[in-house]
């Protein structure tokens, strides 16, 4: 097994000619902008990008808010993106998936490489974040009958998977020639200043989220929201993914480097997908609820998923 798994990673990196660093880097930029490709046509679009209610004829009976929010069909992603966060003991003990991709990562990445902390560190707060998104799929989920395209459900186990391996990939020398002690669980230092301004601005969109999350599920059936965030902006937790992803990317820099690139480019393909999804959410707004001309405004002057952004 170890040495077939090996033999797949080499070929695939064969193939491109890149590294491990440089290939997961490239999945995240060709995937956001195939997603860009596809969205400009609106022929694609409308048969490619849109799923769940946003997909149907808004003269349809209204739908529940776990339609709304593809709940149903995106709860299995949800499983698989917390248990991405709770492989540690493949990592630590050098495992045969760390092995088969940290020994393919070449010299010059290794040489700029995070450290034990900060990988730990990431590693937890992701940990918190995939297990939240598994409680709220389970507790906030109801029935629905939204389908999504199964191209949907691929691109999403990829990126599930190419993320768990972001978290890691530029820290992958500190793993490779760290033995674990007891001096790993002392707490000697005060953290840096990217420490300080990171983990409290990931709290704290991770909050929103979860109150934006709570929220639409409190309705009743799904209205116009009118939480005083959604007032300003039409999908609020749709940002406060984009600054969680943001945020782990500047928390994860490498020595020397002011901002990890390969959760940037995970960022990015968030901020694109999300970004698109939020101008459709817009758009069903103003077929739907838009009759009235006070509403049709208040619509209009919405910002996607944080402000300044239409």
């Amino acid at each position: 097994m170890a040495s077939f798994l090996a033999q797949g990673v080499d070929a695939a990196l064969e193939a491109t000619g890149m590294d491990a660093v440089d290939a997961l880097r490239t999945f995240f930029l060709l995937a956001a902008a195939t997603t860009i490709s596809v969205s400009i046509p609106s022929s694609l679009r409308s048969r490619f990008l849109v799923y769940g209610p946003r997909a149907t004829s808004t003269d349809s009976k209204p739908q529940s808010r776990a339609s709304a929010e593809g709940a149903s069909i995106s709860r299995p992603l949800d499983y698989l993106a917390t248990w991405r966060y709770f492989g540690p003991s493949n990592l630590l003990c050098r495992g045969t998936l760390f092995e088969a991709i940290a020994s393919r990562v070449n010299e010059e990445h290794r040489v700029q490489t995070m450290s034990l902390t900060q990988v730990l560190v990431c590693w937890i707060l992701l940990a918190m974040q995939g297990s939240r998104r598994l409680w709220e799929s389970t507790s906030f989920a109801k029935p629905s009958t939204s389908k999504m395209w199964f191209v949907h459900w691929l691109l999403g186990l990829a990126f599930y998977l190419a993320a768990g391996i972001a978290i890691w990939i530029e820290g992958s020398e500190a793993l490779m020639n760290f033995n674990l002690t007891l001096d790993y669980i002392k707490i000697t230092r005060a953290p840096s200043l990217r420490t300080f301004l990171c983990v409290p601005l990931f709290l704290m969109a991770s909050g929103m989220q979860h109150d934006c999350h709570h929220f639409l599920f409190s309705l009743k059936k799904y209205t116009l929201p009118d939480h005083p965030i959604f007032r300003a902006v039409v999908c609020p937790h749709y940002g406060a993914e984009c600054v969680i992803y943001l945020s782990l990317a500047f928390l994860g820099a490498p020595r020397g480097q002011s901002v990890n690139k390969t959760l940037l480019a995970c960022s990015a393909f968030v901020a694109v997908n999300l970004g698109l999804t939020a101008r459709t959410t817009k758009q069903w707004y103003l077929e739907k609820f838009g009759g009235d001309k006070d509403d049709l405004e208040q619509i209009k002057s919405r910002w996607l998923m944080i402000p300044y952004i239409y």
